[in-house]
């Protein structure tokens, strides 16, 4: 299904066009890395059409030095020939989560829990505002992949194992970014086409070895709704279909997505894509714009200029990507107002959106086990807090948070879970952060376990890092068991990137809690355990029961009726089924 073309921005675009060099046109389909990749004066001198912020040195030390630095950049742009404005992306993902202060949300693993899309659309909207606010006008979100395994190290950047939970918050995602008017807010990505979280045995990049049936059924979903919602950019993805690398699969991007889905937007690569997966083959196949990062872009501009006067490279594949590119650029509005707007800077991480993170974290809370009605806590309990992670907020955020690979250590503006027990609990709230001094005057252990911060092929499990595993560490293991057998009741929070296997230790618990990776609001957990609102979260995942689920490709997912999960997908208790379970409510 195409979009609605504009007739008038259609005209403009190729009245601009017209007037383009072969150079002008290569340089807008470059992307570079500010600060470390160019000079200011690259800028003009190889016509940049677009600037990615990742990890690496900031723009300035408060968001009204960002947008300085990015408004010095868009004037070289705009003192160009044709003064085409550069488009400036980040990887806001959960929150405008590269600047530290901005209003970090749940990551979509938790937001599928929630399964609310109402919700899932106001939290891409206030990320659009705060990414505004910092100086962008271009997000590379939402991630709209399929996980099949537990141990591909990207599962919490996805919504759900369900393509049906997928499609439905897919769609809402793209309406809160890029907004219902003409005019987009920013423009969003829809990533990674295709097959990302499908991988041979959940390897960051691998092979998807899928047929096409199976990829049409199980993958494609998301992407039709975010081409229908008029989604302005696709990002293609790092692994291989069927040993074809995805960045150069013609069939898939150009007659699959561009073809048959009728899709009218930018396809932007991922990292260093053009030496990596292909070269002039990833222009063939249908890539617009490239991210000529880290030694990248003279490497891309020369090939891609000589692949199309040696004729590898048909000038109409060229003209067809600049088309792309200009058009997201006019629906952006970027040719009237290309400067970030000063006025908005106070919108950032301020209360209101606050408010919503903290109903994203309430959401996305699922209650796996609740015996003998140990919650909701009561605020006479005497409670003690154990582990670290209850009381820093880098730990309970993951990976894509401040930096790329997370925090270990607090951020500003940001609740910890134990912040945010103290607001409640009438007692002082005791804190055993390394599990070692048992606290045993209590009535309550709130033992906070989980995994530290990763994000993409750092966090696979047996992967090259191979720094994670399917379990608890020794340590986290010691916790629980520590105050069990104290026979303190015990109240477990996991906080994960996905399902582990914690069989276990949810038998040694009185009650167990998958939080996800909650963000800056960790006050928001407090909020349910202490019975303000109930428990309304759904598991977005089977979980599994044993590391023996995954000897396979895949772990258990509802695809594969031959590994019986420990919890199905969808699980989920509340306190009114609590009470129901133990012939309790009257």
């Amino acid at each position: 299904m195409k979009i609605k073309l504009d007739t008038v921005i259609e005209h403009k675009i190729e009245e601009l066009l017209s007037q383009m060099t072969l150079d002008e046109k290569i340089g807008q389909m470059s992307q570079v890395r500010h600060f470390d990749d160019i000079s200011l004066e690259d800028v003009k001198t190889k016509f940049i059409g677009s600037v990615i912020h990742t990890q690496g040195p900031l723009p300035g030390n408060d968001a009204a030095e960002w947008q300085a630095k990015f408004t010095e950049m868009q004037q070289e742009a705009l003192n160009t020939r044709l003064g085409i404005p550069l488009l400036f992306g980040v990887d806001a993902v959960h929150g405008q989560n590269t600047y530290d202060g901005a209003t970090i949300f749940p990551h979509n693993i938790g937001l599928g829990a929630s399964r609310n899309a109402d919700l899932v659309e106001k939290a891409a909207a206030i990320t659009a505002i705060e990414s505004k606010a910092t100086g962008f006008n271009w997000v590379f979100s939402p991630c709209v992949a399929i996980p099949f395994n537990e141990k591909w190290g990207r599962v919490y950047e996805a919504f759900s194992e369900s393509t049906e939970i997928t499609t439905q918050l897919t769609r809402a995602s793209v309406k809160g970014y890029q907004g219902q008017g003409k005019k987009m807010e920013v423009m969003a990505t829809a990533k990674h086409f295709i097959g990302d979280g499908a991988t041979d045995f959940g390897v960051e990049g691998g092979n998807a070895s899928l047929s096409l049936e199976e990829v049409l059924q199980r993958l494609l979903p998301p992407y039709q709704a975010a081409a229908e919602e008029g989604v302005g950019s696709i990002m293609a993805s790092f692994n291989t279909l069927n040993g074809i690398s995805m960045h150069a699969h013609q069939e898939m991007i150009t007659g699959l997505l561009k073809e048959k889905l009728g899709f009218e937007g930018i396809v932007v690569s991922d990292w260093k894509a053009y030496s990596r997966f292909g070269k002039n083959d990833i222009i063939n196949a249908g890539i617009d714009m490239v991210m000529a990062v880290d030694g990248d872009l003279d490497l891309f501009q020369n090939g891609v200029r000589e692949g199309v006067l040696n004729g590898e490279i048909a000038l109409e594949r060229i003209d067809d990507a600049v088309r792309r590119i200009l058009r997201q650029k006019f629906r952006l509005g970027l040719f009237e107002n290309p400067f970030p707007d000063k006025s908005i800077i106070g919108e950032i991480g301020k209360k209101e959106h606050r408010g919503i993170a903290r109903q994203a974290v309430r959401e996305s809370l699922v209650l796996l086990k609740n015996e003998n009605n140990v919650l909701p806590l009561d605020k006479q309990a005497r409670i003690v807090v154990v582990g670290e992670f209850g009381d820093n907020s880098g730990l309970q955020s993951g990976g894509w948070t401040v930096n790329w690979q997370g925090t270990t250590e607090n951020y500003k503006s940001a609740t910890t879970i134990l912040e945010g027990i103290q607001k409640f609990s009438d007692h002082e709230v005791r804190f055993d952060p390394d599990g070692t001094g048992i606290i045993e005057d209590v009535d309550v252990a709130l033992i906070v376990v989980g995994e530290t911060p990763y994000a993409e092929f750092f966090g696979d499990i047996g992967g090259e890092m191979d720094k994670y595993q399917l379990t608890l560490t020794e340590a986290h293991q010691n916790y629980i068991t520590a105050y069990a057998e104290k026979g303190i009741k015990t109240v477990v929070l996991l906080i994960s990137g996905r399902p582990l296997v914690v069989t276990r230790q949810i038998e040694q618990s009185d009650a167990f809690v998958a939080a996800w990776l909650p963000g800056s609001e960790g006050d928001g957990i407090a909020e349910v355990l202490f019975g303000q609102f109930d428990f309304k979260g759904k598991l977005p995942h089977s979980w599994p029961k044993s590391e023996e689920d995954y000897t396979g490709k895949y772990g258990p997912n509802f695809w594969d009726s031959s590994i019986e999960p420990l919890f199905p997908l969808g699980f989920g208790l509340t306190y009114y089924k609590t009470l129901l379970n133990n012939n309790l409510w009257h």
